[in-house]
């Protein structure tokens, strides 16, 4: 039964994934910490680790995520390689100093972190002028201050939270004047850095337990979660491709806040 519900949530991981550009982190975190405190309560190693494990999943998954959905968004056209790439380096960079820092703070930490990031990036695309509509003036390009410094910070937040980056890659390129479809397309190859040196390094932090949390469980990622939360995210990516070209510009960045501020009421919730 635990399975089924983290293929469902899975599932909308891949929806919120192809068509916002984040998921893996905002969707998995909550619901496998929220299944992992329930399950294990706070006595065992599990329960104590659940914050540890929920990111470390996550990011895992999201290796799966944005491979699939970056592939739906170049089919479609959605993908412009001047934004992804040398910025791409420098988040997979910052991505490896932010997994380390994880696995060394309590699991209170990065969950009030993760809280915390949220509501400063709502409040960031509420009151700050060019993320909820835009002028029409073309799309600029990266500066080199943004490239080095922003890819780095990206990065080490991003994999110290586990949440790939989305939502500072997505309204980072809104503002540069891309239309929302492509600003979200852009966060899936963005997000691929973070998610390969994240899940590495946070397979590699088993070397400092004193022993395994589970047979199933790779230093903190959690296979048969990862398995299964895969999988719906799949079928979830396959479902939503459709509707990429059809989301009107505003509506898009408004739902995109909403599903953020859904996802912190959740975190304070559990």
């Amino acid at each position: 039964m635990v399975y089924l519900v983290l293929a469902f949530f899975g599932c909308l991981s891949g929806v919120t994934t192809v068509l916002f550009g984040f998921g893996g982190g905002f969707v998995v975190v909550p619901v496998l910490y929220g299944v992992l405190t329930a399950t294990h309560g706070t006595q065992d190693a599990i329960g104590q680790a659940a914050m540890h494990i929920a990111v470390a999943t996550s990011t895992c998954v999201m290796i799966v995520n944005s491979a699939a959905a970056t592939r739906k968004h170049q089919r479609a056209g959605n993908i412009v390689r001047a934004y992804v790439w040398p910025l791409a380096g420098f988040i997979a960079a910052g991505s490896l100093l932010g997994a380390l820092a994880a696995t060394q703070a309590s699991g209170g930490l990065v969950r009030d972190a993760f809280i915390a990031y949220l509501g400063l990036t709502i409040l960031d695309c509420l009151l700050r002028q060019g993320f909820l509509a835009q002028g029409g003036a073309d799309p600029r390009p990266l500066g080199p201050g943004v490239l080095v410094g922003g890819g780095v910070a990206i990065g080490v937040v991003a994999a110290f939270l586990g949440v790939g980056g989305s939502v500072m890659t997505v309204p980072l390129l809104r503002r540069r004047g891309l239309p929302m479809a492509k600003a979200a397309a852009m966060a899936n190859p963005l997000t691929l850095p973070v998610a390969v040196v994240g899940t590495l390094a946070y397979m590699a932090a088993a070397r400092g337990l004193p022993e395994a949390l589970a047979p199933w469980i790779v230093g903190y990622v959690d296979l048969l979660a990862f398995a299964a939360l895969a999988l719906g995210s799949l079928a979830g990516i396959r479902l939503a491709a459709p509707l990429i070209p059809r989301i009107p510009d505003r509506l898009h960045a408004r739902v995109y806040v909403l599903l953020l501020a859904l996802v912190m009421l959740s975190m304070l919730l559990v």
